[in-house]
């Protein structure tokens, strides 16, 4: 008989797992994850701590402040963690590394699942980040007390996009940066609310002069916030018209 496939899984290694699941536990991805569409396995790195005070840190060489996670209690986690997540990829939330992105989700949610190593303190030791060939993912330009928050982000960022977790499939192909831009406006009823009314065009049902009009805003809004997203999706519209 064939074996079932298995649910694409999350394993994160933390020295803070009673945060999770945290917002990944309500709404759609917590049905999901109640249902069996995907997992999520939380590891507490202090458990791999040998000392009776269970020491995870220790003071950094060549001085500064703050302290290190220690490099054999994380490779030691890391070695639990890599038993039962064979392949996966593995991630260190860090500010320093590349910028998560919606590309990165849909490689992750296309794979079995992602290994996360959230720090705490300073960081890791550089050797063990090094051994097991982690790679630096950042949620972006900015620092955090730790990477749990970044893991959260970038789980529900790639769970979403598991199949059946929406429910729509459709949902997930007109949104922010699915086709390289920011998301047009959306309205509901009323049709007039404080005196402000719903573009004409979405009333008329015509549905290609709506599809027009969402790409005219959409276009319009990512020039405008985001410049950099914006150049991007003029240069790869060039492309497409020379091919």
């Amino acid at each position: 008989m064939r074996e079932a496939a298995k649910p694409w899984a999350a394993h994160v290694l933390t020295l803070l797992p009673d945060v999770f699941p945290g917002a990944l536990g309500g709404s759609l991805l917590g049905t999901a994850l109640e249902g069996g569409l995907w997992s999520l396995d939380v590891w507490n790195i202090r458990d791999f701590a040998t000392d009776k005070r269970h020491t995870v840190d220790d003071a950094p060489y060549g001085g500064g402040a703050g302290l290190v996670m220690k490099p054999d209690v994380v490779d030691a986690a890391l070695r639990a963690a890599g038993e039962v997540a064979p392949g996966f990829p593995r991630v260190y939330t860090s500010p320093r590394g590349r910028r998560f992105d919606q590309s990165m989700a849909r490689a992750w949610a296309a794979g079995p699942g992602v290994l996360f190593l959230c720090g705490r303190f300073e960081g890791v030791d550089q050797r063990v980040l090094d051994h097991w060939e982690l790679e630096d993912v950042s949620l972006g330009d900015f620092v955090m007390t730790g990477g749990e928050p970044a893991a959260q982000a970038m789980i529900d960022a790639t769970v979403r996009l598991l199949p059946g977790v929406l429910g729509n499939g459709a949902s997930t192909e007109e949104e922010s940066f699915e086709a390289g831009l920011l998301e047009y406006p959306q309205y509901t009823r009323p049709t007039n609310w404080n005196g402000r009314n719903v573009p004409e065009v979405l009333l008329s049902g015509d549905h290609g002069k709506i599809a027009d009009w969402r790409r005219e805003r959409a276009e319009r809004i990512t020039r405008d916030r985001r410049p950099d997203l914006f150049r991007a999706y003029r240069s790869r519209q060039s492309e497409k018209s020379r091919k």
